[in-house]
């Protein structure tokens, strides 16, 4: 199985894969650099996916890495975390918060109800990534607040108040709202360089 670390040095985090005889599949153009015996492959997609990707964020394509090495992926003011996904588990993702995985771990596509996506302002169709398998993965977690949940919850768009008129003073028409058993991977607190850097951003492309 691969082993996965985060590194850090001048506040740039990465991740390192190390390989023996293994493989590990990374999100699309995440590569810095390699070292060893890898090899990169590029798994087609199924038409399906390369359907949903007309209509998604989510990318399709994933390659892997087979062989015996290291592979450094890009870095970023950012944060990751690695977590472990058991059999029997379904986790679904926050949009564009995939970065790795095992290579047993499986990578599915799930959609959200049309409903929470109009109203989550993602349009009819809201796809997201699905994860399933025995493995590690890691999760890019300087976006969202939840970078993840297990599949017995549902996620809906609740009005805060009993009243829209109570909604309306308060400042929050609508929010999301998680029901039902089972796990939240919650980000509570920004990487504030990132956060920074994501605002200067916007600032610089609204003017």
């Amino acid at each position: 199985m691969a082993t996965f670390e985060i590194e850090e040095s001048q506040s740039m985090r990465w991740v390192r894969i190390d390989l023996v005889d293994d493989d590990c599949r990374t999100e699309r153009a995440a590569l810095n650099h390699m070292k060893g015996a890898v090899t990169m492959t590029m798994p087609l997609p199924t038409p399906y996916a390369m359907w949903v990707s007309l209509f998604s964020a989510e990318s399709v394509l994933r390659p892997r890495y087979v062989g015996t090495g290291s592979v450094f992926l890009d870095s970023t003011l950012g944060g990751y975390h690695v977590c472990r996904d058991t059999p029997g588990e379904r986790w679904i993702l926050d949009t564009k918060c995939f970065w790795a995985s095992d290579g047993e771990v499986s990578l599915r596509i799930h959609r959200e109800r049309m409903l929470t996506a109009l109203f989550a302002g993602e349009g009819l169709l809201w796809y997201k990534t699905a994860l399933s398998g025995d493995g590690q993965v890691v999760l890019v977690v300087d976006g969202p607040y939840v970078v993840a949940h297990t599949a017995g919850i549902r996620l809906a768009m609740r009005r805060p108040t009993k009243s829209l008129w109570s909604a309306w003073l308060a400042g929050q028409r609508r929010t999301f709202s998680y029901e039902g058993t089972g796990k939240l991977l919650l980000c509570t607190v920004p990487y504030w360089r990132r956060r920074m850097e994501m605002e200067r951003a916007g600032a610089a492309a609204a003017t």
